[in-house]
């Protein structure tokens, strides 16, 4: 995240990698500790066992996160300790699915807390800023998060540009489906889904437009090796993996019970993986079969999702909340566009407006047999294309197709004419509808 720095308020910035005491490698080091410590207490979080912090180093290694720590060292008497930070930050790389040829590598931020004691003094704008711009040196053309809070990142040009749905399912029964049973399902080993975990979800990635790539958390906590809010193991969860024709696992399920006071008695889907549809279709079939259970929920299911077409009876399916999941913001437009996948043809001008610099310009986007290629124009070149001008954030919201960009022009974010519109309609949001259920 760049060289380490001290502002002029004294406020000292330091990027460092997550790590063992080298006198104890049984614990964290001082410096992570405290990192945690200040996260926990960001996020309104009870302080974090120290025998569990190895298991945390290990899975933010495995991740490849860089920590970021700003520390006042003119701590008052009595107040906290200085060594505790009041700001932290943490960095990671991922694979993003952009529906090209291959999968575009974006970086990562997460973990952003701000003491409320030190805000309005710049600590975020100098983190975020600093960070984007290493990024973008770095050959990163796009840069994601996932927001706990909805308004902070729109002003460093992240927009929110994928959701999933929360759903509930009515089991009464069993739940029937139109389509005959394929494959079979199991119970899974919960030390065996640890390893096939992330291999199902490698695949699931390869074909779904706007999945990203998992931090190492996710398979520990698939197999209850970590519950979900800590890194105790989860006794509750059970697994299911479903096999293809073949006796190829295709997808996994992990699930546990609310509970048997819980009315009506509801069992949670914590995570599910599909690497085929009809892997999809079948591990819903099986989670609907099972006895004692009257009620599904799931949080993370596509927006536009098949399973209420797969019932005998939708009407048994039922969303209870929509919300955004990834933000992204664009360094590189050039980059960015090009590795995209496009359903169309035609051609447009983007005049990105970016306050912070790093994709502002206009960019002639030339689509052809569902390529396309980018070159920046000088400030009187005049292609004779059609012209779209949008915000940095509106760019981030648009560059997945979940939001047309006659939307965007509605609430402000786009400025066309009715006929850029369509164009840029027809190569943006004419494509299959994104699914993002990695949160980080």
């Amino acid at each position: 995240m760049g060289m380490d720095s001290t502002a002029a308020d004294g406020l000292r910035m330091v990027s460092f990698a997550p790590g063992l005491d080298p006198a104890d490698p049984g614990a964290a080091d001082s410096r992570t500790r405290n990192w945690f410590e200040a996260v926990k207490l960001g996020f309104h979080e009870e302080r974090a066992d120290p025998g569990h912090l190895p298991g945390m180093v290990d899975a933010y290694q495995r991740d490849g996160r860089t920590l970021t720590a700003v520390y006042d060292d003119e701590a008052p008497e009595y107040a906290s300790d200085p060594a505790v930070p009041v700001a932290t930050y943490a960095s990671m790389a991922n694979r993003l699915n952009v529906g090209g040829p291959a999968l575009l590598p974006a970086h990562l931020i997460t973990m952003v807390t701000v003491r409320p004691t030190h805000r309005r003094r710049g600590i975020l704008r100098r983190m975020i800023t600093s960070d984007l711009a290493a990024a973008k040196q770095g050959g990163f053309a796009l840069a994601a998060l996932t927001a706990s809070e909805a308004t902070i990142y729109g002003r460093f040009g992240f927009g929110a540009a994928s959701s999933t749905a929360g759903i509930e399912l009515d089991t009464r029964g069993g739940l029937e489906f139109t389509a005959p049973r394929r494959g079979t399902v199991a119970v899974a080993d919960s030390g065996k889904l640890l390893a096939l975990a992330p291999e199902i979800f490698s695949a699931h990635l390869d074909r779904t437009f706007g999945a990203l790539g998992r931090q190492h958390g996710y398979a520990l906590r698939a197999s209850g090796t970590w519950s979900e809010e800590s890194s105790e193991p989860d006794k509750g969860l059970r697994g299911v993996i479903r096999y293809n024709a073949d006796g190829v696992p295709d997808g996994y399920a992990a699930y546990k019970s609310l509970g048997w006071r819980t009315e009506p008695h509801t069992m949670r889907i914590t995570d599910l993986v599909a690497a085929s549809d009809e892997a999809y279709r079948e591990l819903w079939r099986y989670l609907g079969s099972i006895d004692l259970v009257e009620r599904l929920t799931f949080g993370v299911a596509p927006v536009e999702d098949p399973l209420p077409w797969m019932l005998a009876d939708r009407r048994r399916y039922k969303v209870t909340s929509v919300e955004d999941v990834l933000w992204l913001r664009v360094l590189d437009p050039k980059a960015a566009l090009e590795a995209r996948g496009y359903a169309g043809n035609g051609a447009v001008v983007l005049d990105v407006v970016d306050p912070l610099g790093f994709a502002g310009g206009a960019w002639l986007l030339e689509v052809r047999s569902g390529v396309g290629r980018v070159r920046p124009l000088g400030a009187a070149e005049d292609t004779g294309h059609r012209r779209v001008e949008l915000d940095a954030a509106a760019l981030g919201s648009l560059y997945l197709g979940a939001v047309t960009g006659r939307t965007l022009a509605a609430a402000g974010g786009v400025r066309a004419s009715e006929d850029a519109l369509t164009v840029l309609d027809e190569l943006f949001a004419a494509g299959p509808a994104p699914y993002c259920s990695t949160h980080f």
